[in-house]
């Protein structure tokens, strides 16, 4: 897949998926859709919210050139966090209970990886990716985003990662729109996947480069 082919579909997928509706009304030229219209049986109904979305917009492709100008990263977080209370109590008492250093082994197994060598794909230092894996520390959603990524993971693997730490892929959020693109598509190839994150200026996920 040429560059401009594989730029060119993560334009269309954002275009489709992105959700931030506050975000995208305030893109100078941006039309606002009738949500509201007259039914058959004369009623007055309320279109889906996703008709706000740029893909229905006549000048989409200007649109999201002025979007792309005023993105900057705002996602930076430590790579780790303390888990609570109830989620230590919680995995002391319910052995058996998924958490995310129950399921990494299974995820990396999946993609052929290792605890060690899906660390050293990652800017994380070695003592906190180690309590990560044993389930002493928590990581946080840029960390598993960058693992999916530097380990080629599946999807039903990433989604259940996020879900045992209380995240999810968010149809509102950049980041997670152009992450989604890439494991869906599986463009995983350094060069091409670094080239998708730069066009939406994703710079604070921790990949080693």
């Amino acid at each position: 897949m040429e560059q401009s082919e594989y730029l060119r579909a993560l334009d269309e997928h954002f275009c489709a998926h992105y959700s931030d509706y506050v975000k995208l009304s305030a893109i100078e030229g941006y039309v606002m859709p009738e949500v509201l219209y007259v039914a058959k049986d004369g009623n007055i109904a309320r279109r889906d919210s996703t008709c706000m979305r740029l893909c229905y917009q006549s000048e989409r492709e200007v649109l999201l050139a002025r979007f792309k100008e005023g993105l900057a990263d705002t996602e930076f977080t430590f790579s780790f966090r303390f888990p609570t209370v109830r989620q230590r109590f919680s995995a002391w008492f319910h052995p058996k209970k998924p958490t995310f250093a129950r399921l990494l082994p299974t995820a990396l197994a999946h993609c052929n990886e290792t605890a060690e060598s899906a660390g050293s794909k990652l800017t994380v230092e070695p003592r906190f990716w180690d309590k990560i894996v044993k389930g002493s520390l928590y990581p946080e959603k840029n960390t598993i985003l960058a693992l999916a990524l530097v380990c080629r993971m599946q999807l039903d693997d990433v989604q259940s990662l996020l879900r045992v730490c209380n995240f999810t892929l968010d149809a509102a959020n950049v980041r997670d729109v152009v992450v989604d693109y890439l494991i869906v598509q599986k463009i995983f190839n350094p060069a091409m996947r670094d080239a998708c994150l730069a066009e939406y200026k994703l710079t604070n996920l921790p990949i080693v480069r």
